[in-house]
């Protein structure tokens, strides 16, 4: 036996030996998030067994099973037991890798937690498809909790024999990565242990179905990361649909397999941007089609078996799907709070999906009230309370995509009866009222806001624009939950939502006149500099002061992005906060002036790093072509009191009307071509 590592933990750390197990557990249940190269693992429930029955578990007839029965019983318990017999909790890990490497060879753990020496042991076997065993007591290892001194914690690797250690990179990780790689993630779980707001990833799903599925989707489709047409980019975007029409496919097949049927589910995704998850859940068999206000360029590529159309959707009696099975809402915006609604009342067979990413309510935006948990939990349980209230029992899952807003609502049953519906409704109508008025309350339960001027991004969310073209309409979409025009008269209960436009708009705060933000920045400025609205001249001419001179140039103080919207007026905030960022985003633009970290806003001193900055060779971290420099005026040469900090050879902006060149052709931007 060997001691082969042991990290200390901070004297400070108040979580032991709790938040040891709390770490262990994290590395039984969810040994991908540091081996990457698994997609997950199952355990069977634990159960207790007994220092005599332990060498029932191993080969009787191995020759390292007196060598594993030491390697468990070794030491003295930690924790007393006042005379009661030692037992430990046993369970069986079965790793699931995320590519296929071991054929119908399955590989598993036993896991033996041992309470009173806070110790966990991984004894690992192989399972052939005969049912024949193999065990491997040479890569036998454990994870121990020691306490020295009363005092200090340490955290240590044991391995039973390093010497004869075998190592694969997937089942059986290096030695070195034990020690380099897993050992301190234990410990940082075990300092500080945080409850997660959200459930665990494909807590739904049997994992091992999702990882295979997965694989075989991601190889069938990375083809379109070389011929995506969009400025956007094509690993994230394809993967990320990828792995979301694999978790739809899995839980669809599941669906499936309870009800004991085999006809494949329908479905609309509403808002479906470039249309990527639609081709694949076509393209997988299932008759579905897409819906966005705006079409895309990559459509085309798709071929006329991936139905989608461009229209604008409005919440109403017009857009009810009686005959489809699921209505998707991917990063759908203004349409996440409605498509549990609009599922509810297109027919009580009716199921959804939805992801949500930003945060709209029915009517705008919106507005948070809990300030003891994050907007996003806060969002998601909000929707939560939507679906309940439109009587659907809600599941909510974590996805495995590259997205920071990955916690999936799903309704796949309903709270009431068929023949309560007329009672159901009017719930549902009361509640939807009730947001209106802005009178709603619950959990999740926010505050209405007057609706938001039409907006210039997609169906699909802040995550999902900038994607390509293509017209609707195409033979064959229109057969598959055809949308119900047939409606109580005056049935307007979309009415005040607004869709998106068609037109994308530049809100950006680049398109606000140049005198406008000339005076904010000269306003925050001279604020900056504690000069009175009065003080400064229009034009100074070179700085009265050099490096060289005793006179300090003044750098200015720092103000809070709160504090600087102070100084203006209320008409003046009300025209920034009509631009996508508001006032920070203006503050950002105007990036020769001010420097924005940390939420504070300091005048910019170009003399940090002057030597470099004075070349060209930086500017926001990235390289600045020569054919950018002197074609703007500099700021601080015309309104800084003292002038530019930098002589007019070493800064990049001119100095004065003979010192500006014209500018150079802007530079195109990169796009992939197909290949």
């Amino acid at each position: 036996m060997t001691k082969l590592h042991e990290v200390k933990f901070p004297a400070e750390c108040k979580t032991l030996p709790d938040g040891f197990w709390s770490a262990v557990d994290v590395w039984i249940k969810k040994p991908h998030v540091v081996n990457k190269r698994l997609c997950g693992a199952t355990e069977t429930p634990s159960e207790e067994v007994g220092t005599e029955n332990l060498g029932v578990l191993l080969d009787p007839k191995s020759t390292y099973s007196h060598d594993v029965l030491s390697f468990l019983t070794r030491g003295h318990p930690t924790v007393l037991t006042h005379g009661q017999e030692n037992t430990w909790t046993f369970s069986v890990r079965t790793f699931i890798p995320k590519v296929n490497c071991y054929g119908s060879t399955s590989h598993k753990e036993f896991v033996l937690k041992d309470f009173d020496r806070l110790q966990v042991t991984f004894v690992p076997f192989e399972e052939l498809a005969s049912g024949e065993v193999c065990q491997k007591i040479a890569n036998v290892y454990q994870i121990r909790l020691v306490q020295r001194d009363m005092e200090e914690w340490f955290l240590e690797l044991r391995v039973l024999a390093a010497a004869d250690w075998a190592c694969d990179g997937v089942a059986y990780p290096r030695l070195v990565w034990l020690s380099s790689t897993l050992l301190p993630r234990l410990l940082r779980w075990a300092a500080e242990p945080t409850a997660s707001q959200f459930k665990s990833t494909l807590s739904l799903l049997p994992v091992e179905k999702y990882g295979r599925m997965y694989q075989q989707l991601k190889e069938k489709y990375r083809a379109l990361v070389k011929v995506w047409p969009e400025v956007t980019d094509p690993e994230k975007f394809v993967y990320e649909d990828v792995a979301i029409a694999t978790y739809l496919l899995v839980l669809w097949g599941e669906e499936r397999a309870e009800k004991g049927v085999t006809d494949k589910q329908s479905f609309v995704d509403l808002g479906c941007g470039n249309g990527l998850l639609v081709h694949i859940l076509s393209n997988e068999g299932h008759p579905g089609k897409g819906i966005d206000v705006r079409r895309r360029k990559i459509w085309d590529m798709y071929g006329p078996q991936t139905c989608l159309e461009e229209k604008a959707i409005t919440p109403g009696e017009g857009f009810l799907f009686p005959a489809t099975d699921w209505l998707i809402g991917n990063h759908s915006d203004e349409l996440t709070p409605w498509i549990p609604v609009m599922a509810a009342r297109s027919s009580f067979a009716c199921r959804y999906f939805v992801l949500p990413c930003c945060f709209f309510d029915f009517y705008g935006k919106f507005q948070r009230r809990r300030c003891g948990t994050s907007q996003y939990k806060e969002y998601i349980d909000y929707i939560t309370e939507v679906s309940q209230a439109s009587g659907f029992h809600t599941d909510e899952d974590c996805l495995r995509i590259p997205s920071t807003k990955r916690v999936c609502l799903v309704g796949k049953s309903r709270s009431y009866a068929p023949c309560d519906g007329d009672q159901a409704e009017e719930r549902r109508a009361s509640y939807i009222q009730s947001r209106r008025s802005g009178s709603g309350s619950g959990s999740g339960s926010g505050s209405i806001v007057p609706p938001r001027p039409p907006s210039a991004t997609e169906g699909d969310g802040g995550e999902h624009d900038g994607d390509g073209e293509r017209g609707a309409g195409d033979s064959g979409c229109h057969d598959i939950g055809d949308m119900d025009p047939a409606g109580p008269p005056g049935s307007d209960w979309g009415a005040g939502f607004q869709p998106r436009e068609r037109v994308e708009k530049v809100r950006n705060c680049a398109a606000l006149p140049r005198d406008f933000v000339d005076g904010v920045v000269l306003r925050v400025a001279k604020a900056l500099l504690g000069l009175a609205e009065d003080e400064g001249q229009s034009n100074p001419g070179p700085p009265t002061s050099t490096a060289a001179d005793d006179v300090i140039w003044n750098q200015g103080e720092s103000m809070s992005v709160r504090e600087v919207a102070e100084l203006l007026d209320h008409s003046t905030l009300l025209r920034l906060k009509s631009e996508c960022g508001g006032l920070q985003t203006l503050l950002k633009n105007n990036h020769q002036v001010f420097r924005v970290e940390g939420g504070r806003v300091h005048i910019r001193d170009w003399r940090a790093g002057s030597e470099e900055r004075g070349r060209g060779e930086v500017k926001r971290g990235r390289p600045v072509a020569s054919g950018a420099l002197k074609t703007r005026s500099c700021w601080f040469h015309s309104q800084h009191p003292q002038g530019c900090p930098l002589e007019a050879p070493q800064c990049c902006f001119a100095h004065g009307p003979q010192d500006l060149r014209p500018s150079t052709k802007p530079l195109k931007k990169m796009k992939w071509s197909a290949v």
